[in-house]
């Protein structure tokens, strides 16, 4: 877990500061895909077939659910334990956790892409999005603020296979 861990711990210790109780008050986001994202989405899944069968979420999130997991779902305010491997479009893995290890985020700091996708399974689910640039890091793209090299690439489709482990 590299550039993301890194990212997401900020986000996290960013959000910490001046809050009280705990209580959430975040809200899912409203973000929809452009019809021009979702036909790349649909072209990368063609020409990908491994991908199996995937079902489109009305945000533009495509999504494929090997493991549905328990009745306990998170909420966008719940804090997720998760082992996970992120991919660009080219195959390339930008972050990942390995063996056994996990990581721990609140669902409220992630991309609006994990923000409605795991909510999708219960613990212990699995499941494979298919990230839409508008959901995951549009035009920015994400880049290593330590040495300036490019992790994603500027409206990238990103994708990542999820296992829910435990709900906070």
């Amino acid at each position: 877990m590299k550039y993301l861990s890194i990212f997401f711990t900020a986000a996290v210790l960013l959000s910490a500061c001046g809050k009280d109780s705990g209580s959430c008050t975040a809200t899912p986001g409203t973000t929809v895909a452009p019809d021009a994202e979702k036909t790349r989405v649909t072209s990368y899944l063609t020409a990908n077939p491994d991908a199996g069968a995937v079902q489109l979420e009305n945000s533009g999130l495509y999504y494929s659910v090997s493991v549905p997991g328990n009745t306990k779902k998170p909420t966008i305010c719940s804090t997720v334990q998760v082992k996970y491997v992120g991919k660009r479009e080219d195959g390339g893995v930008f972050d990942q956790t390995t063996g056994t290890s996990t990581a721990t985020f609140p669902l409220q700091n992630l991309i609006e892409g994990w923000k409605r996708a795991i909510p999708l399974i219960g613990e212990g689910g699995k499941i494979r999005i298919y990230v839409p640039p508008a959901l995951g890091y549009g035009p920015a793209g994400l880049i290593d603020n330590r040495t300036g090299s490019v992790i994603i690439p500027a409206n990238q489709i990103i994708i990542f296979d999820v296992e829910l482990v435990s709900v906070r």
